[in-house]
């Protein structure tokens, strides 16, 4: 690894020696792998069976729950292979393949999000206007150019890294990030990529989304409270969920940004890791536990699914 054209692969040294403890750490990553698989293709399958939820707000809630089991699927099995690795390495291609998995799932978390208030704020301020504006086949369209759209970008943003030489392999992280190879170059352009970096992670695909759905909340808030109570109920019912996804995963991505630029030797070791790692195994395990519990409508085609196949299930019972 003495010079560019040596390296390989890279170091992940914030794993360090776990020592006994690593078969702790790899228990507690299965079962919250296993926990975001079942908790989102739970949903997924309730609202792709039920007629009653193929709505465009579902169809929308589907597809962030897709992303979430993308998201965690980046990470999640690389990060228990490492953890029971005695080396901690990472080959470059596979570097580079966690780290186009991990910002397409931001991509396309925060353009799903988007356009989820997009659709609140038409339902609830345009609602006369909502089955003009918000159709089924615009849904679809309108996903797909979020999937497309953030794997070019995506692509675009890595093809500057790529081609650059790379005179360092320690990633002080327990994944591969941007910013982290990029610093490990030696080329002197290496400047585009981290100005493409900042706009890219911070301006286009943070910001932009949240200065949007601020302003579609701020019209919302102004038709609730000149509303009626039951229109501050159903404002309020549909989007708290919305909210406090919103919250979690910026909190998420602010911090992941802002550890990945400043030391942060005041927060103690173990809180940094999981908070590194927060935004693709908290999120995606509470999205589709908080919209579960808080929208109505699941709930409902939970229960009746259920009580079916518990029906179905008697029925067979009784036949033998």
């Amino acid at each position: 690894m003495e010079n560019s054209t040596q390296i390989v692969s890279f170091l992940l040294a914030m794993y360090g020696n776990m020592g006994q403890l690593k078969y702790l750490y790899f228990t507690l990553a299965l079962l919250f792998y296993i926990s975001v698989i079942f908790a989102n293709t739970v949903l997924i399958v309730i609202i792709y069976v039920d007629r009653n939820l193929h709505e465009p707000m579902y169809i929308f809630l589907c597809n962030l729950f897709v992303n979430e089991i993308y998201g965690s699927t980046s990470l999640l099995p690389c990060l228990m292979d490492q953890i029971l690795s005695e080396t901690h390495e990472i080959s470059v291609f596979y570097c580079f393949l966690q780290i186009f998995n991990i910002h397409t799932y931001v991509a396309i978390e925060f353009g799903t999000l988007t356009i989820m208030a997009y659709d609140r704020y038409v339902c609830i301020c345009k609602p006369l206007h909502y089955n003009v504006i918000i159709t089924k086949q615009i849904v679809q369209k309108v996903i797909i150019v979020i999937w497309i759209v953030s794997f070019i970008e995506v692509g675009v943003l890595l093809s500057f890294t790529i081609s650059l030489k790379r005179c360092g392999a320690v990633i002080n992280k327990v994944f591969c990030a941007h910013h982290l190879v990029v610093e490990l170059s030696c080329s002197s352009d290496r400047t585009v990529s981290l100005i493409h970096d900042l706009v890219f992670g911070l301006i286009f695909t943070v910001a932009a989304p949240v200065s949007y759905i601020s302003y579609t909340y701020v019209k919302i808030l102004s038709v609730c409270l000149k509303g009626s109570k039951e229109t501050r109920m159903k404002a309020f019912d549909t989007c708290t969920p919305h909210l406090a996804s919103l919250i979690s995963f910026v909190f998420a991505c602010f911090y992941s940004l802002i550890t990945q630029r400043f030391d942060m030797l005041s927060v103690p070791y173990p809180l940094c890791v999981f908070l590194s790692m927060y935004v693709v195994i908290i999120t995606p395990l509470q999205n589709p536990i908080m919209y579960g519990l808080k929208l109505s409508k699941i709930r409902h085609a939970c229960k009746h699914l259920w009580s079916l196949k518990t029906l179905q299930f008697y029925i067979f019972v009784e036949s033998f």
